[in-house]
């Protein structure tokens, strides 16, 4: 990072990105590394494998550095459309999964057509959205999976809303719900949630403890399931 005196109009930019493009901008691979090889999001990747069918069309939100969901996918032999607010994640995706297709955007205002994706990975990306907006995202995304299609959702469950937290080192504001809430949220969304799995994980980072994740396993009930 360059020294130096900011412009007020830099501050201003900065102030109008969203806080989850500010803060994985400045984590960037380190997110990688800390958390690729948490066992339940494989478990969850594969889980969600063994149910797409062949080249299925798949839609990673929060994509992040594009592994470990998008190169799974993509080595599954699954399309992926990968969406996240940080030009460093969206840029080091490219360059790590050259297959699939990333795009720079807020998913909350990305145009999602109905029935259009197989499956839909949400792996701790609504953390910094209001729970308005959590709920309104996944009716959202449960329309846009095809009748039959798969949903697999990680997220921390705890009761809590805009409350300031250190996560690998830096401040960051996030908001969740406790499990049975997330899975009525789920529900309500207009999916049925097939099996929920709870872990405990501790990040590769230096001064890291166990988090609490939940992982919800769910579908889109319809006609050809």
């Amino acid at each position: 990072m360059r020294v130096g005196h900011r412009r007020d109009t830099d501050v201003t930019q900065e102030h109008q990105r969203p806080p989850a493009a500010v803060l994985f901008d400045a984590l960037g691979a380190d997110y990688e590394r800390a958390f690729a090889q948490a066992p339940a999001h494989l478990a969850a990747l594969e889980w969600l494998i063994e149910r797409l069918p062949p080249g299925a069309r798949t839609l990673d939100v929060g994509s992040g550095t594009g592994r470990p969901t998008a190169a799974a996918l993509v080595e599954a032999g699954h399309s992926v459309l990968g969406v996240d607010v940080s030009p460093v994640m969206v840029e080091l995706a490219r360059r790590q999964v050259p297959e699939a297709e990333f795009r720079r955007a807020d998913v909350r205002d990305l145009p999602l057509e109905a029935g259009s994706f197989d499956g839909v990975c949400v792996f701790f990306s609504l953390l910094q959205m209001t729970r308005a907006e959590q709920s309104a995202l996944l009716r959202r995304l449960a329309g846009a999976l095809r009748p039959g299609g798969h949903l697999v959702l990680a997220t921390v469950p705890a009761d809590v809303e805009d409350v300031e937290v250190v996560f690998m080192g830096l401040p960051v504001r996030a908001t969740s719900f406790a499990e049975d809430d997330v899975v009525a949220l789920v529900e309500a969304a207009g999916l049925t949630v097939l099996s929920r799995h709870s872990a405990l994980f501790t990040p590769d980072h230096p001064g890291a403890g166990p988090e609490p994740h939940l992982f919800l396993h769910c579908r889109r009930d319809g006609t050809d399931h």
